[in-house]
């Protein structure tokens, strides 16, 4: 102890003194509480380390390191003081952007993608307008429909970013969580609400989970990126089998309806979701959901981006372990009741997104092709002009790069089509062209090994000249293994595989893969025919449907076709 009598302290102000410096040095002497790798509590400064979830920081992938540092919500002071300057982040920066769904694009193109969430593809038309302004404005002049009942703009620079995030907000939009390690735009039925097939109207449930998301900051930085679906049992497919958690609006024998959970579709590593055994009366699906992400949060892998899926946990675990972990974290038991004990869904209609269709309310909806999923800003405003004058004042996008014109009156149907036409747009199904699925391709996708949407209208437009197909037909090119235009649920997948020419040149070239499909016609597409340069495909598949229309059985559809074909004969058509 400090000797105080020397100095000139009264008797009183050299007790307070001695207390004090007493105290200081006590609290040198707090026992020490930390957390080990395992996230025991321990008394053993060296035993402790900092972790995320258990895992030691020296142990993170290099992403988890830059969530751990901070979190990509925190980056817009960044993101601002870059777009003073017109300069594009850092590394790291660059990944965080993505929480705002912000994408650096280059070396394909040296600007921004923007990426939205729309909850179950529904945009009234001031909210479609909006995004075209904003494309017009500060983007290319066009937009991307996606695979994902979503719309992206390409080509925004950083200077531009703020604005263009205000932008969105004002029209009651928003891109947060759209990429990254988050939990991607929530999808639904496109037709729900007006489906005459339908069990159950699920966009409620798509924008109350779009909501809860938005509104749970622990919600972003999840392991891996997380898909979610809602299937209204209608007659389009969502292809909700292909999302990492399903809801499927279905009937149980005793007529009450409620939804089957279906866990860890993720289609690019050749996997559908499956039936978890789950019976979730309607209140329950998105508590249910809540629960199944802070599990993910909390257990998934975080030192292997390769390992780090929800499908990868419950490969560790099994259904029922995660079934179980969720359990806890819910104030209600689950309900184990087997597929059996609910009614079989109605089947889908193939492209039934597509051309002139009755609505439940005794008015039409009206699909309308977009090739490639691109349109222009005209296009757009005038697609928003065309449902403002004849429909309801809304547009539905679908997982199919396609949209929807809902609530047209039967007087009205034929001038709308007739508008739509006008745009340069069609509504007709075709065979061919209507099934043409693109990604980006290498023109604004540093991963894509080939100009997919160039690709894919060349291919349409070669096929749709040779031959004529009297059933639907979906053809998927996607740029590389992440597979965003799924290619292993189309009839005819092709993925980028860049192959030489004879010169010694690298050109587009594609693996393609046969008999894919959801929902009804569920199945992985098989791997056919590997590396074939780009010019040869066009020829290749015309050879392929010609076999078809040849060899199949009566009424036969492609995807059965293909499939009861020995994989060798296929191989043969290619020599």
């Amino acid at each position: 102890m400090v000797d105080l009598n020397t100095t000139a302290f009264t008797p009183e102000q050299t007790n307070y003194l001695n207390g004090f410096v007493s105290g200081i040095l006590q609290g040198r002497q707090i026992p020490f509480l930390g957390q080990d790798s395992e996230r025991r509590f321990t008394d053993d400064p060296d035993e402790s380390v900092e972790t995320v979830y258990g895992i030691p920081i020296d142990e993170l992938c290099r992403e988890e390191v830059i969530k751990h540092e901070q979190n990509g919500l925190d980056v817009f002071p960044s993101m601002l003081e870059n777009a003073g300057k017109n300069v594009f982040p850092s590394a790291e920066d660059a990944f965080r952007y993505k929480f705002h769904g912000l994408f650096h694009v280059a070396p394909a193109q040296d600007s921004f993608m923007m990426r939205c969430r729309v909850a179950g593809g529904a945009l009234s038309t001031g909210q479609f307008r909006g995004l075209s302004k904003i494309a017009e404005t500060y983007g290319p002049g066009h937009t991307d429909l996606t695979t994902r009942n979503n719309l992206q703009v390409r080509e925004l620079m950083p200077g531009d970013l703020p604005n263009v995030l205000d932008d969105v907000a004002d029209l009651g939009l928003t891109s947060q969580g759209s990429g990254a390690d988050n939990i991607r735009n929530v999808t639904a039925t496109p037709t729900t609400g007006f489906d005459p097939d339908e069990l159950l109207d699920v966009l409620p449930y798509a924008r109350a989970m779009h909501y809860y998301i938005l509104r749970n900051r622990d919600l972003y930085g999840l392991p891996r990126k997380f898909n979610i679906a809602f299937d209204s049992g209608g007659r389009v497919s969502a292809c909700a089998d292909t999302n990492d958690i399903a809801f499927y609006a279905v009937r149980a024998q005793n007529g009450e309806i409620g939804f089957r959970l279906q866990l860890c579709g993720i289609t690019g590593h050749k996997q559908f979701a499956t039936d978890a055994g789950i019976f979730l009366t309607l209140s329950q699906a998105i508590p249910t959901a809540a629960a199944i992400l802070r599990v993910f949060i909390e257990n998934g892998n975080r030192t292997n981006r390769k390992k780090s899926r929800l499908k990868y946990l419950v490969d560790d675990w099994g259904i029922p372990k995660l079934l179980q972990e969720t359990e806890k974290k819910l104030a209600f038991p689950l309900a184990f009741t087997p597929l059996e004990s609910c009614k079989v869904p109605t089947p889908k209609v193939k492209h039934g997104h597509l051309g002139i269709h009755n609505q439940s309310d005794g008015k039409d909806y009206i699909g309308v092709h977009v090739p490639v999923g691109r349109m222009t800003c005209r296009q757009m405003n005038d697609i928003a002009d065309i449902a403002d004058k004849y429909g309801r004042g809304e547009i539905r996008l679908t997982v199919w790069q396609n949209l929807i014109i809902p609530g047209v009156s039967s007087e009205n149907v034929e001038a709308a089509a007739a508008a739509i036409i006008a745009t340069g747009l069609d509504y007709r199904p075709h065979h061919i062209h209507s099934g043409i699925i693109a990604c980006t391709g290498s023109r604004g996708c540093k991963y894509a090994a080939a100009d997919t949407k160039g690709n894919a209208v060349d291919l349409a437009a070669y096929l749709s000249e040779k031959l004529e197909l009297d059933q639907p037909l979906n053809i998927h090119l996607t740029g590389c293994h992440n597979s965003c235009a799924q290619h292993y649920i189309g009839d005819i997948g092709l993925m980028g595989s860049p192959v030489k020419n004879e010169a010694g040149e690298t050109v587009d070239g594609y693996n393609i893969v046969l008999g894919g499909g959801v929902d009804d016609e569920q199945a992985i597409a098989r791997e056919v025919w590997k590396s074939i340069p780009f010019t040869d495909i066009p020829a290749l598949l015309e050879k392929l449907l010609s076999h078809y229309l040849v060899t199949r059985e009566p009424g036969e559809s492609f995807i059965k076709f293909s499939n009861r074909q020995p994989l060798e004969d296929l191989v043969a058509l290619n020599s």
